[in-house]
């Protein structure tokens, strides 16, 4: 079985590394991107078997942007999303839509535990 491909979409360069030093030991194949553009993009091109989404990159809600758009594309809508995010933290967890459908598949906060992280990437990969 191949390993599987995961997309870290996330501006915090440290997270994305520790992303990185969870994930690969245990197998999978990790790609990266700073904000929701540069990951739609990759999304295209790297076909990722899983997405992890930040919630405020370039703007505040540009994860939620992003996640829209996967849903959108017949293609990318197949692709499980795990929101993994600090804005609960922030001056704009006031922002984050509650009450509204959002496109996702689960929904981590930021500091995550490895183990957690680990338990819910093989939950979503196994669906």
């Amino acid at each position: 079985m191949k390993s599987a491909k995961i997309l870290v979409v996330d501006d915090d360069p440290d997270f994305v590394e520790a992303m990185r030093l969870t994930l690969e030991p245990n197998g999978y194949q990790v790609v990266s991107a700073a904000n929701g553009d540069e990951g739609m993009s990759k999304v295209a091109t790297e076909q990722p078997d899983l997405v992890l989404l930040d919630v405020i990159m370039s703007s505040v809600l540009d994860g939620l942007r992003m996640s829209q758009r996967m849903q959108e594309n017949a293609e990318h809508r197949r692709i499980p999303i795990l929101m993994v995010t600090s804005i609960a933290n922030t001056d704009y967890a006031s922002l984050f839509p509650t009450d509204e459908y959002i496109a996702i598949d689960g929904f981590l906060s930021k500091p995550v535990a490895p183990a957690i992280l680990l338990q819910r990437v093989t939950e979503l990969l196994n669906r």
